[in-house]
């Protein structure tokens, strides 16, 4: 469940991201009531097996079998703006009806990571952009140069325009520069299985960097810039 909508007195819009059908609306009737069978399984990041038909508009849940609530996120500040960014993300950037399994599988291997505590949520957040822009034809081109295709090794140049890294024997425009560093891990981050997100560990200064240039890319591409991170950013520099 990636977010949701109050609809009429006691209905509620949902959003899922589902493994078949991609990001689909649905109408839950009576949502909103505790004693309703759809209250615990429309809750925010809720996984779970569900049961719909389509009518004549919208879809209409029949059905909702929790299998991981996720519930815990919402005790932790740090854990529930990350997971709503993941979120935010699949709903920016994916129209209703465009499914990617793939993309499914590591969105819950993400929840599942974030639950156990045992990875870095910045980097998990880093890896996780690096998939949404290679699911929606935005994949970062780096071990070679994205205007003449030669082979690199690195870049302190990525191109903008053409999504990749810049070799030295090109023209550097319509892009951002960057440290050998960073463009060297965003290469890692990029081919990581995101299960093995734990075992990398980024100096916070790189960290920075690599959050701005992504960022960056990610508002340049989609119709809507994520939000969810603002607060928690601001938070943390005051």
């Amino acid at each position: 469940m990636i977010k949701t909508q109050d609809y009429k007195e006691w209905d509620k819009i949902i959003w899922f991201f589902t493994e078949k059908l991609g990001k689909i609306s649905v109408i839950a009737k009576g949502a909103k009531k505790n004693s309703s069978k759809f209250f615990s399984a429309s809750l925010p990041f809720c996984y779970g097996n569900y049961i719909f038909y389509k009518g004549k508009g919208m879809h209409t849940l029949n059905e909702g079998e929790i299998v991981e609530s996720f519930q815990d996120f919402l005790s932790d500040l740090d854990t529930i703006t990350y997971a709503s960014y993941f979120c935010e993300l699949i709903d920016i950037c994916f129209p209703e009806g465009e499914s990617n399994r793939m993309l499914f599988k590591e969105l819950i291997t993400a929840f599942y990571l974030m639950k156990t505590k045992a990875v870095d949520l910045e980097t998990l957040a880093r890896v996780f952009e690096l998939r949404i822009l290679k699911a929606t034809g935005y994949e970062l081109s780096l071990d070679k140069c994205s205007i003449c295709k030669e082979k690199i090794t690195s870049s302190n140049y990525i191109s903008l325009q053409y999504l990749g890294g810049v070799c030295n024997n090109c023209i550097k425009s319509n892009g951002i520069d960057i440290s050998n560093a960073s463009y060297n891990i965003i290469k890692y981050l990029n081919r990581l299985p995101i299960e093995k997100t734990y075992r990398i560990s980024i100096p916070d200064n790189l960290k920075k960097e690599i959050y701005d240039i992504l960022k960056y890319i990610i508002s340049q591409n989609y119709i809507r810039k994520p939000k969810s991170l603002e607060i928690l950013n601001i938070s943390k520099e005051g």
